[in-house]
Formats: C-alpha cells, sequence, structure tokens
C-alpha cells in the first residue's frame, strides 16, 4: 500500500488530519523518564502510543535525533520501526541535494529509517527531487511557503510573471513533480490566504501545513483553506503544544488531551467551512 492511500486509511479511520509532531527536546522530556535506558525513545513512544488513534500521521523531526549523534539517529531508526503501522510516519528532514547525494539522502530516509514520506527542500531544482520522488510508494512533502517569518526573504520574491516564488513551486508540483503521484506541499498555518492561494492552484495535492499552536497560526482559518472541496487532503501538524501539554507523570494523559482537542477542533473548522 502506497504511502498516500496509507494516509487517507488513518485519517478515514481516526476521524482525522491531525499530524503529531515528535520534536524531542532533551531539556524538556519529563523527569520521570529520565532514569530510562533511551529517554528520547521512551518519550516519543508513550506520546506516539497516545494520540494513534487520534492522528493521520506522525512527523518526527530528524534534527533533535541527529542532535544526539550516532545513538539519536539509531533512536530514530528504533522509533520508526515501533510506531503503529497503521498511521504512516513523515520524517520531517527538508532535504535537498543533486546527483547520488540526493540519491544516497533518499535510501537514508526510506530504506534506513523505513519513513513513510519526507519533507524536501525544492531549491535545487526537480533533478534534487527525483531520486525521493522515484520512490513510487513513499510520500514527499515540499517546502512551497514555509511558516517562519523569514520565509518572505525568498519564498515571496515576485518572478517575471508576477506571482511569487512559491506559487512557482507550488505549480511545479503539481504538473512536473508528481509523476507518481506522490507529491504533496508544505504551506504554513501563519499564512490562511496563501493556504487558500495554493489550495486554489493545486486542488488534489495533499498539504502538510505546520505551525499551529506554539507558532502562532489559527487553527480554524487554515483548516478551512488548506482542505480540498471534499473536506480532506490537509495534514494540520502540531508539535509542541501536544508534547509538551504536562512536564508531570502524566505527560502522555495531556497529550491525549490536546491531540483530542485538536483533532476535534480541526473536524469543527471542516465542518464550518463554506461550500466550494
Amino acid at each position: 500500500m502506497t504511502f498516500m492511500h496509507r494516509l487517507r486509511a488513518a485519517a478515514k479511520r481516526n476521524r482525522s488530519l491531525l499530524c503529531v509532531g515528535l520534536d524531542p527536546d532533551p531539556q524538556r522530556i519529563p523527569a520521570a523518564l529520565h532514569g530510562r535506558s533511551d529517554p528520547l525513545f521512551a518519550f516519543c513512544a508513550a506520546i506516539a502510543e497516545a494520540t494513534a488513534d487520534l492522528a493521520c500521521a506522525f512527523k518526527p523531526n530528524i534534527a533533535f535525533f541527529e542532535a544526539e549523534g550516532p545513538a539519536g539517529i539509531a533512536t530514530l531508526a528504533r522509533l520508526i520501526a515501533a510506531l503503529p503501522r497503521d498511521v504512516p510516519v513523515i520524517v520531517d528532514a527538508k532535504r535537498g541535494d543533486i546527483g547520488s547525494t540526493a540519491g544516497a539522502y533518499a535510501r537514508a530516509i526510506f530504506e534506513r529509517l523505513g519513513a513513510d514520506a519526507v519533507t524536501l527542500s525544492p531549491y535545487l531544482g526537480g533533478d534534487a527531487l527525483a531520486p525521493f520522488l522515484g520512490y513510487a510508494d513513499k510520500g514527499c512533502f515540499i517546502l512551497c511557503k514555509t511558516s517562519n517569518p523569514g520565509s518572505a526573504d525568498l519564498q515571496d520574491l515576485a518572478l517575471a510573471s508576477g506571482e511569487p516564488l512559491y506559487m512557482a513551486v507550488a505549480r511545479k508540483a503539481q504538473h512536473d513533480w508528481n509523476a507518481n503521484g506522490n507529491a504533496g506541499l508544505v504551506v504554513g498555518a501563519t499564512y490562511p490566504a496563501v493556504l487558500a492561494q495554493v489550495r486554489a492552484a493545486c486542488p488534489d495535492l495533499p498539504l502538510l501545513v505546520p505551525g499551529v499552536g506554539a507558532q502562532g497560526g489559527e487553527l480554524g482559518a487554515a483548516v478551512r483553506a488548506a482542505v480540498r472541496a471534499d473536506g480532506q487532503g490537509a495534514l494540520i501538524n502540531a508539535s509542541r503544544t501536544i508534547m509538551y501539554a504536562s512536564d508531570g507523570e502524566g505527560f502522555a494523559e495531556a497529550a491525549r488531551a490536546e491531540a483530542l482537542r485538536l483533532r476535534d477542533a480541526i473536524n469543527a473548522a471542516i465542518a464550518d467551512a463554506p461550500a466550494r
């Protein structure tokens, strides 16, 4: 089963467009886990177990594991193998390079780590994305308009056509890079007008939407702009608000409560969305 099929199945089964980000900051891991042999694994595994029936995907950020050296990468591989197989895993790696380097990155993410999908930077062009997109059963989410304020430095630059660079990325993903039907886009919740613009240009592509919660994105506006006409096609990511809902012994229960709140809020926003 391809990533896209698994994503749709998880969204339907769990009635959820919530993507649970796994960004384990060692300084914020609950004290109750400090004595474990691998606190990062124990923390992320507990969060995943508590939220697996509320999520359409999990999204571990590779940086938090790479920061721990070889042991951290081993933890990430172990975590991906342990996560529920009926909820797909997107490794947030933002890779982008050319030739054999891109091929090596793709093998590392998909074959060694066992990820179902990855985030990619498009700024080296289509040949840098091709080794990843060539894994037809895997998902590739291409950075389009990211949630950080500095995204405007490059992504908003006007082209000769008058449209911003991020729209050229969106159109490339829609028309040139999606031969295997496994491309999606990353568009931040902090820019709901851009989400609507990208959705109009890319009516079928899945949109991974970070920036809700700690980054200040307004949930309802982002959801209504990101979903397709059928109310699907978006992955609304939340990381810190779920993972760090509590630092006490009941951290997993608190994470579940926050994930449930967000899932239901997303569904309420979809129900309130005007017909297209």
